[in-house]
């Protein structure tokens, strides 16, 4: 038995790429289906045992993922989807400030959050594909573009780095009110309804409203991160797995640190430097200097264990509710 499951590793069965883009589809399908029939069938409030449980789940199978990825493609390119996954996953955490502004400030009870996220990731799922396959194009057609990328990284992540942080609430914002201002919303929630029909007219609650914008946030974010990933690698496969399986991993992620999001105040510096360590990867062979995959995922994160863990001490004596959340 184990002469042939070593014989199995060192002769793995190659399946057309079809096979594994299905594969993935499966998998993709199944969570999406468990998650909206199964475990969320009715709009609960979360609690952090089975959030935490969840959320460790979607990692487990994103690794799972990696070694099946490794049996097909070789062990460079799954320390690819590795750090692809890890630099989306740690871009998606900055998301969480974002999206916790946006229930914060539309005063969206926990109990419908997850609805708003589900339906969130699904959009998020449809665009990241558009962005990916335009970004695919454009760098075939056009590999100077990379280049392009990488100074728009190392510019945004020294940005970010030097950035003071912003109070101006998320209803103050140019983006908020030009939003609000061309769609019609209810004062108030109706149940977990995205749209009401009062006096013979149809109205988008705010939880539809709350949908939009992250959805808007989302194609925001990607603008930095389909870049980042490009500058990873150009094969599509791990470009669009990873991208996928970091966004799934971001609700449940959200309700586990939602409610200490403060608490993480080196995080953006971290997700800085990791911004500008892929930006400037692709300058580094002109150095003499070559990154493999594996100490380009060691690199990634250490940089981001190292901002979590840096943000915990620095901040265990604050009290973890500082953020509000309706």
């Amino acid at each position: 038995m184990i002469e042939y499951i070593n014989n199995l590793i060192a002769n793995p069965v190659q399946i057309p790429a079809s096979v594994m883009w299905g594969i993935f589809a499966f998998i993709v399908m199944s969570i999406l289906i468990l998650d909206l029939f199964v475990f969320h069938r009715h709009c609960a409030k979360t609690d952090i045992k089975s959030t935490l449980k969840i959320c460790t789940s979607y990692v487990f199978i994103a690794i799972l993922f990696g070694l099946f990825v490794i049996y097909e493609k070789g062990i460079d390119k799954g320390m690819l989807f590795y750090t692809g996954y890890l630099v989306e996953f740690s871009l998606s955490m900055d998301n969480i400030f974002v999206i916790s502004l946006i229930f914060t400030s539309l005063n969206i009870p926990d109990i419908y959050q997850h609805r708003v996220l589900f339906w969130g990731v699904l959009g998020a799922i449809v665009m990241r594909a558009i962005m990916i396959v335009l970004g695919e194009s454009l760098v075939s057609n056009f590999h100077w573009v990379l280049y392009v990328f990488s100074v728009f990284l190392v510019y945004t992540g020294v940005k970010m780095l030097f950035h003071k942080n912003n109070e101006e609430k998320f209803t103050e914002t140019k983006l908020f009110k030009f939003v609000s201002s061309h769609i019609h919303v209810t004062q108030k929630l109706y149940d977990e309804c995205f749209f009401v029909k009062l006096r013979g007219k149809h109205y988008m609650t705010p939880l539809f409203f709350a949908l939009i914008m992250i959805e808007l946030m989302d194609v925001i974010f990607a603008i930095d991160s389909i870049p980042a990933i490009f500058l990873i690698t150009q094969d599509l496969f791990i470009i669009y797995t990873s991208n996928i399986f970091a966004i799934l991993g971001l609700r449940s992620l959200y309700f586990l640190l939602a409610a200490a999001v403060c608490r993480f105040v080196y995080l953006k510096p971290a997700l800085a430097i990791i911004l500008i360590f892929v930006g400037s990867k692709i300058f580094m062979p002109l150095l003499g200097i070559k990154i493999i995959p594996v100490v380009s995922l060691a690199i990634t994160f250490s940089l981001l264990a190292g901002g979590i863990v840096l943000s915990l001490i620095k901040t265990r004596n604050r009290d973890n509710s500082c953020v509000g959340n309706s």
